[in-house]
C-alpha cells in the first residue's frame, strides 16, 4: 500500500483536545492518512466499557495542530465506543490500524484492564483490525491534564515506529494489540524490549475521606509497588526498573491457560465432594 492509500483511526481516552493525542495525530500522518474520533470529554479509566447513557452524538471541530487544521470528530461516548463509531460511521473505509494514545500516565500491571487506552485498543482488535495501545510515564499529578510540560517527543518517534511494523507486517497469531509503555526519560534512541502484564497491582485504591456515604468523594490511587516481587519480564519492572520501552502482546482471548481438562476434572471432584449445598446466611 502506498501511503495516500492507508486509513489510520486515531483515539484516545483522555477527550479531544489531549495534547497527547496530538502528538500522536502529527507523528501517525507521515504514514498515512489519519481520522481523529476521540472522546468529547475526559474518559480515563473507561477500559472497553460501552454504557448505555452516552449518546454517540458527534460534533465536529477543527484543531490547528502546529500551524495545520485538522477536522475532527469529538464523540460523546467512550474510548471503546468512539472507535466502532469510527470503524462503523466515520471512516471512509475499514481502517488499516487502530491507534490509541498517547495517554498521559503509564498502563501497566494488573490494572491494564481499567485503562480507556487499552480498551481503545481492544476494540479495534475485535472488528479485526491491528491495534496498538500507547502510554507516557508520567508524574501522578499529570495523568488527568492537557499539559502542555510533558514532552511527547520521544512518544512520537515510537508510535511512528510500532505503526509502521504493524502496517506492513502481519502480528503473529493471537497477538490483537501491542501495549506500548514510554518511560518518562525516553529518548528515541532509548531500548525497547518485549514484556508481560505484571500480576502485581500498581495503581491502589485510597479510602476515601469522608463524614458519611452519602457525600460525594471520588476514589483517589497511587502508585505503589514492591521491586522485590517484581517479574522482571513484567512491564512494571521493565518501564519503572530498566527504564525501557516496554512493549506488550495483547490478546482478545482471556481464557486462563491453565489445562482445561485438569480444570474440568477438579470442578468435577470438587462439586461431587459437597453435594449438601448450603444454607442461607441471615
Amino acid at each position: 500500500m502506498n501511503n495516500s492509500d492507508i486509513q489510520i483511526l486515531l483515539t484516545n481516552d483522555d477527550g479531544i483536545q489531549s495534547p497527547g493525542l496530538w502528538a500522536a495525530a502529527e507523528a501517525l500522518s507521515c504514514l498515512g492518512y489519519v481520522t481523529v474520533a476521540a472522546p468529547r470529554d475526559q474518559w480515563s479509566g473507561a477500559g472497553r466499557s460501552h454504557p448505555n447513557h452516552t449518546d454517540g452524538s458527534v460534533t465536529l471541530q477543527t484543531l490547528n495542530v502546529h500551524g495545520v487544521e485538522w477536522t475532527v470528530y469529538a464523540v460523546n461516548g467512550t474510548p471503546a465506543q468512539n472507535v466502532a463509531h469510527g470503524v462503523l460511521e466515520i471512516c471512509p473505509r475499514k481502517p488499516d490500524l487502530v491507534v490509541s494514545g498517547i495517554n498521559y500516565g503509564e498502563n501497566v500491571g494488573s490494572g491494564t484492564t481499567i485503562s480507556g487506552t487499552v480498551g481503545a485498543a481492544l476494540e479495534g482488535a475485535g472488528f479485526g483490525i491491528p491495534a496498538m495501545a500507547v502510554s507516557l510515564q508520567t508524574p501522578e499529578s499529570y495523568n488527568l491534564s492537557y499539559s502542555r510540560d510533558i514532552d511527547f517527543s520521544a512518544s512520537k518517534y515510537f508510535v511512528t515506529l510500532f505503526a509502521d511494523m504493524l502496517l506492513h507486517h502481519q502480528m503473529p497469531p493471537d497477538v490483537a494489540v501491542l501495549k506500548i509503555e514510554i518511560p518518562d526519560n525516553a529518548v528515541p534512541t532509548t531500548p525497547w524490549r518485549v514484556t508481560r502484564v505484571g500480576m502485581n497491582s500498581y495503581y491502589h485504591a485510597s479510602l476515601p475521606k469522608r463524614k458519611n456515604w452519602e457525600e460525594p468523594n471520588r476514589m483517589q490511587y497511587t502508585i505503589q509497588y514492591s521491586k522485590e516481587e517484581l517479574d522482571p519480564e513484567s512491564d512494571v519492572y521493565a518501564l519503572r526498573e530498566e527504564r525501557v520501552v516496554s512493549v506488550t502482546p495483547l490478546t482478545l482471548d482471556l481464557t486462563s491457560r491453565v489445562s482445561l481438562s485438569e480444570l474440568d476434572a477438579y470442578l468435577h471432584r470438587s462439586t461431587g465432594e459437597d453435594q449438601a449445598g448450603c444454607e442461607p446466611q441471615q
